[in-house]
């Protein structure tokens, strides 16, 4: 009964586990200052993100368009762009994906891992090995 009574309330602690899916503020990892606002939804069984909004540096554009992209992405606005793709759930977090940035249009393997009872996302866009790479923190929005 022990048993039954722990694995019960093992699957109802997991099913309670918070989804990434909703709106985040991210966070620039160098300045700690807000970026922009993106959109993380799931589509094909896989988590993506999509940029709804950017908070612009003094000089730069209000509707930037990415210059430095390659493919179809070139020369198209970042707002609307999909810029994170191919996230699938692992673990306690999400792996196997790549994160676009915008501002020098290089391509990253990407995981994504809720903190903060699913307040805050600690999402890392890394060349090779995680250890190679940059971490952002980002917020979510009501």
């Amino acid at each position: 009964m022990i048993f039954a009574l722990t694995l019960a309330l093992g699957s109802l602690a997991h099913a309670a586990d918070p989804s990434p899916v909703g709106l985040w503020k991210t966070i620039d990892d160098s300045t700690g200052k807000p970026r922009g606002m993106v959109e993380l939804f799931q589509e094909g069984g896989e988590l993506k993100g999509r940029i709804v909004k950017t908070f612009p540096k003094p000089g730069e554009p209000e509707n930037p368009v990415c210059d430095r992209c390659k493919g179809d992405r070139r020369g198209k606005p970042v707002i609307g762009m999909v810029f994170l793709w191919g996230l699938k759930v692992d673990g306690a977090g999400w792996s196997g994906g790549e994160i676009l940035d915008p501002d020098n249009g290089n391509i990253y393997s990407a995981k994504l891992e809720l903190i903060d009872e699913g307040q805050k996302a600690k999402v890392r866009g890394f060349m090779g090995l995680s250890l190679l790479g940059r971490t952002q923190v980002w917020h979510r929005e009501k």
